[in-house]
């Protein structure tokens, strides 16, 4: 289902049978790199994964993460961008994800422009936060291109891993 769409982009929600294009992009060197290894093997993982997170977030929140979809190559998924509630964030978090070679590209720059504009208009979210690895120096320049900025680090999860915490009031 088309959620918006931008100059090169649509942006749609996931469904099961994405799962196989999830599997490819969380098993990608970036994603493992900075977002984590999420256990996902198989395509039925990728399709529990996206039912249980992506998919119920949907129906809980109204919003979730979605498939970014390239308007010049017939619609091929190239990775994703959304909104999450995190229980341990007090705002929705932004993310976003794309394969490695649509990396770098003004996609996710593209796409978060888009998604922030929903999270204000069709969410009415009045903050949005992101949070990243100290490392992931791509992500942290793409969050300050979109006008979030850094307030303190947090350790979210339990890994306990300090992650970088950035926001925007909408």
């Amino acid at each position: 289902m088309l959620v918006a769409e931008t100059h090169r982009l649509f942006i749609t929600k996931f469904t099961e049978n994405d799962a196989p294009f999830f599997l490819e992009l969380a098993n990608s060197p970036t994603w493992i790199k900075y977002i984590g290894d999420r256990g996902l093997k198989t395509i039925s993982d990728a399709k529990n994964y996206l039912k249980e997170g992506t998919i119920k977030s949907y129906t809980e929140f109204g919003f979730g993460f979605y498939k970014l979809q390239l308007k010049a190559e017939n619609g091929k998924p190239i990775g994703t961008c959304g909104l999450v509630k995190r229980d341990r964030l007090e705002h929705v978090d932004l993310g976003f994800a794309m394969l490695p070679e649509y990396e770098g590209k003004g996609f996710g720059f593209e796409a978060s422009e888009e998604i922030l504009e929903l999270a204000k208009n069709q969410f009415h979210l009045d903050k949005i936060l992101a949070i990243t690895l100290p490392t992931n120096s791509k992500s942290v320049k793409l969050l300050e291109k979109l006008g979030l900025a850094f307030e303190k680090r947090v350790k979210p999860f339990e890994d306990d891993e300090e992650l970088l915490l950035f926001a925007k009031t909408l």
